[in-house]
């Protein structure tokens, strides 16, 4: 299956929300771009998420390692002569919104003097709670009357030549780390 166009999802259980968390993984989240609305009940933030979905498309034997880092820059795919260096994996801006919330803890981090980016690890439901939890150990606790999340991809994708890398994946020699 081809996946060109953007994702547009909604959660109402745990099953669902556990497909959002799958999409959401590895996504850059800046911590000034996450709201709380009381009055709305409503959690929202954008993301910088790598396309899984793209990635794994990729035939079997297409090489997977990364191209040198380069020595500046923001770590996407640089091009020469109008040819891309390494393969391309794609990102994609994304809107998260959790309705419903009744309340909003943060632990390892603030929003007012938090870390340039957040790596998103998982999404959970819990009864009535759903976490967020990132690398570090920063977690948003979401109080909820129920799970009621929507995802959409906005705008375009852009190239990257950055797999995301996780801790128990060091002896993987294709995985790079996004930061």
């Amino acid at each position: 299956m081809s996946v060109s166009g953007g994702l547009k999802l909604r959660a109402r259980d745990a099953a669902d929300l556990a497909i959002i968390a799958a999409c959401l993984q590895d996504a850059l989240v800046r911590p000034r771009d996450m709201t709380y609305l009381a009055a709305e009940k409503r959690f929202a933030f954008v993301a910088n998420r790598f396309r899984w979905e793209v990635a794994a498309e990729r035939a079997p034997d297409e090489p997977t390692s990364a191209p040198a880092r380069p020595a500046a820059g923001d770590g996407d795919a640089e091009f020469a002569d109008g040819e891309v260096l390494g393969p391309v994996y794609q990102r994609v801006h994304c809107g998260v919104c959790f309705d419903r919330v009744r309340g909003v803890k943060l632990r390892g981090f603030s929003l007012a003097k938090g870390p340039e980016f957040l790596e998103l690890l998982t999404v959970q439901a819990q009864d009535d709670t759903i976490l967020l939890m990132f690398a570090g150990n920063a977690t948003v606790r979401l109080e909820v009357e129920a799970v009621r999340c929507h995802f959409e991809d906005l705008g375009e994708a852009w190239p990257t030549g950055w797999l995301p890398h996780h801790a128990d994946d060091e002896a993987a020699p294709n995985r790079k780390s996004p930061a």
